[in-house]
């Protein structure tokens, strides 16, 4: 965001004379015929006049390309320069010359009538928002590819947060297609920032941190209740599911003994009774339980 520059009162510059043939004020009417050598040292002549009195005015040199040429007789561009020194010479600005405005393109002349901004020089009524068309005198302006905007108009332009809706001034973080303010970009549950930080999100595309979203929907173990997530610095959730079961590695163990079962080796494997988790010898001995009541019913 910047603010206008306002034009300082230009200092009177001494006019140079110009090289080779002076027209006298008021002089009108083309010169006495010459030789075509004759004629082109006058056109660069005038043309070099002319060049120094628009650089004085603040004009860019309009001197043309000699390898290029005429596009009218020696003689009527001859005439057509001298005219046109005699009519600058005899019509000088009204008053302190600053240059072309960027606006309308007329000349912006007068102490206090002009402002420099992107660059450039505008009248002071042409200095305005390039859309609602309010002027920018004394205003802050937003200037956007050499445009300028109020600051209400630049702020309408802006993406909004698709977490609150305010338009985002600064820095822009996007996520799955859509924009957000850093600060906005959070953990649904814990609401704690997730800029720079993995994250996910569920079916009805809420954002969650990795924790979260894992204590959330991970699955729970049948035996403490907890759910099932990953290890620290890990990625990926290990667990045992038997009869249709999810364990806590540490969680499955046999319900008669407690010994740590395993999914790998006979000995320590599961040996399941009537939906209870057993190990193997603990399932034999309630086997035999069993049998022995069957027998003494008999």
């Amino acid at each position: 965001m910047s603010g206008p520059t306002w034009l300082p009162p230009k200092q009177p510059e001494p006019t140079r004379a110009p090289q080779g043939r002076a027209l006298p004020r008021g002089a009108s009417g083309p010169p006495p015929a010459h030789g075509a050598g004759s004629l082109d040292a006058e056109i660069d002549s005038l043309t070099s006049m002319l060049a120094e009195l628009d650089g004085s005015r603040g004009h860019a040199p309009r001197r043309p390309d000699r390898q290029v040429p005429l596009s009218q007789p020696p003689e009527e561009e001859l005439e057509r320069l001298t005219k046109k020194l005699v009519h600058d010479m005899n019509h000088p600005p009204s008053g302190e010359y600053f240059g072309r405005c960027g606006g309308c393109g007329e000349d912006v002349v007068g102490d206090g009538a002009g402002v420099v901004a992107l660059d450039r020089v505008f009248h002071v009524g042409c200095f305005v928002c390039s859309t609602c068309r309010a002027q920018l005198r004394g205003q802050h302006f937003y200037a956007v590819e050499r445009r300028a905007y109020c600051e209400s108009c630049y702020v309408a332009t802006l993406e909004k947060c698709s977490t609150c809706s305010q338009p985002i001034l600064d820095r822009i973080l996007r996520a799955m297609g859509k924009a957000y303010h850093p600060g906005c970009f959070t953990c649904v549950v814990c609401h704690r920032g997730l800029d720079g930080i993995p994250f996910t999100v569920d079916a009805t595309s809420q954002i969650h941190c990795i924790e979260d979203f894992h204590r959330k929907f991970a699955p729970r173990c049948s035996v403490c209740g907890g759910a099932i997530m990953p290890e620290p610095g890990q990625e990926e959730t290990v667990r045992i599911v038997a009869l249709d079961r999810s364990f806590h590695i540490g969680c499955y163990k046999c319900e008669e003994c407690g010994l740590l079962l395993s999914s790998e080796g006979e000995c320590q494997g599961c040996y399941p009774l009537d939906g209870h988790i057993l190990c193997k010898a603990c399932s034999a001995w309630r086997i035999q339980e069993l049998s022995a009541t069957v027998t003494t019913d008999c």
